[in-house]
């Protein structure tokens, strides 16, 4: 037996392989706790709100969510493409760096003026009076611009796997934002003073992530044009998908926010909740995965081991999330307030939607993190041909037919990454 384990410690990869089990066992258990802390919070919001309120609270957090992805439209993709082939050059990683913030900001600009008149609207069409809509309008400007920056400045100490100083930094975002909500959801149980209580405490970490960058980049660096170009031509390529993605990623509460009632909206709002559950493992992997294989070399067999071993730990996930659905779906909805208490299948049926999407959108992540993604054509005719499937056999109004949609099409883009991920792999050069 000494023998064994004598042998283990002195295989060549053991140091590594320890040293890995270790950063995950550190990451995973400041993500509970920061995972926690964002449940909490929404538990709290969930119960407090009247269930009105909670339909406009959901509604505004899904139009903040899909005007970030539009301003992004793949400058995040291209900066961790680009910044893992320069990951160890200060200046040159400060110049990625500075070109992705400055084309965000322009980006922001047309995606704000497109997106004012959507949101009064869809916010004036779901009860809301013309005070309140604007009120959260006003609101929403914070946290959207607190956000702009988020994603990037994370790239550099991701790539360098500086994890504690993130995770730092993550945790006084969280304690803030929670703090802020207690001490004004009893007060002032108001959608615009919740979103400003979220808000806040990300422009103050955002601040911080500035300094953590100086330990890697050179801050003082301009746009640089050719990387503008570089940039540019990735988000070309899957513009498209970002704009198609940010509209059906959450078609269920478009839908509902437009042919629904404010009770179905509400009620996908508060399961919405227990996505936290997902997102434990969606920061865990964008933290410690994706740039790892952002830098692999160009070899086949390395990267198909890495996404083999990714996707046993993504399913693995998945089956520990929706045994725990099935076993305590009764605790899990007295969580939610009595409001929800009959939405025990509905429970199932969006947590199971929830985990294939998990998988598929990690998959994409994982491959595009190399600079390779799906055509935008392809996918915009996947997604419409699953769209009008399910208007002939589900009733699209109502939660139970937009959740049997939703399941359905995250299966068509699981299988669509699929395919994609390993042909990309697979025209990868072979080791002798």
């Amino acid at each position: 037996m000494n023998w064994s384990l004598d042998k283990i410690r002195q295989h060549q990869h053991f140091d590594k392989s320890l040293n890995f089990i270790k950063l995950i066992s550190i990451v995973g258990s400041t993500e509970v706790i920061l995972k926690l802390i964002g449940f909490i919070s929404g538990i709290l919001i969930v119960r407090m709100l009247p269930v009105s309120e909670y339909a406009l609270y959901t509604l505004a957090n899904t139009m903040l969510g899909t005007l970030v992805m539009f301003t992004d439209s793949g400058i995040s993709n291209g900066v961790m493409a680009l910044s893992g082939r320069v990951w160890k050059d200060p200046k040159k990683l400060g110049i990625v760096l500075a070109t992705g913030l400055d084309l965000r900001k322009k980006f922001a600009f047309i995606a704000l003026i497109i997106a004012t008149p959507i949101i009064i609207y869809l916010l004036l069409k779901n009860n809301s009076g013309w005070l309140s809509a604007v009120l959260i309008f006003l609101s929403l400007i914070p946290a959207f611009y607190a956000a702009l920056s988020d994603s990037l400045l994370e790239i550099t100490p991701k790539l360098h796997q500086d994890i504690s100083s993130l995770q730092k930094n993550q945790l006084r975002v969280g304690i803030g934002r929670l703090v802020l909500i207690v001490l004004t959801i009893f007060i002032f149980p108001w959608t615009f003073v919740l979103i400003l209580a979220s808000g806040i405490p990300q422009m103050y970490g955002n601040s911080k992530l500035k300094i953590i960058n100086r330990k890697f980049v050179e801050s003082n660096q301009n746009p640089d044009p050719a990387i503008r170009k570089e940039i540019l031509k990735i988000v070309t390529r899957i513009l498209p998908n970002i704009v198609f993605y940010a509209l059906s990623g959450q078609i269920v509460i478009w839908i509902l926010s437009v042919f629904g009632n404010s009770t179905d909206l509400a009620s996908i709002g508060a399961l919405g909740r227990f996505a936290a559950l997902m997102a434990f493992f969606t920061t865990i992997s964008g933290t410690l995965f994706l740039p790892r294989f952002s830098r692999l070399p160009e070899e086949r067999e390395i990267l198909l081991r890495y996404f083999l071993s990714f996707q046993l730990i993504l399913f693995l996930a998945a089956g520990c999330i929706m045994l725990t659905v099935f076993l305590f779906p009764a605790q899990m909805l007295w969580l939610l307030g009595a409001s929800y208490s009959s939405l025990s299948s509905e429970l199932f049926l969006i947590m199971l939607s929830n985990c294939i999407g998990l998988i598929a959108a990690m998959s994409g992540n994982l491959i595009g993190s190399r600079g390779h993604f799906l055509n935008p054509i392809l996918i915009i005719s996947l997604n419409l041909g699953t769209v009008i499937f399910a208007y002939f056999i589900w009733d699209l109004t109502t939660l139970r037919g937009i959740l049997y949609y939703s399941i359905f099409n995250q299966f068509i883009s699981l299988t669509a990454n699929y395919i994609f991920s390993f042909s990309v792999i697979i025209s990868a050069k072979k080791i002798d």
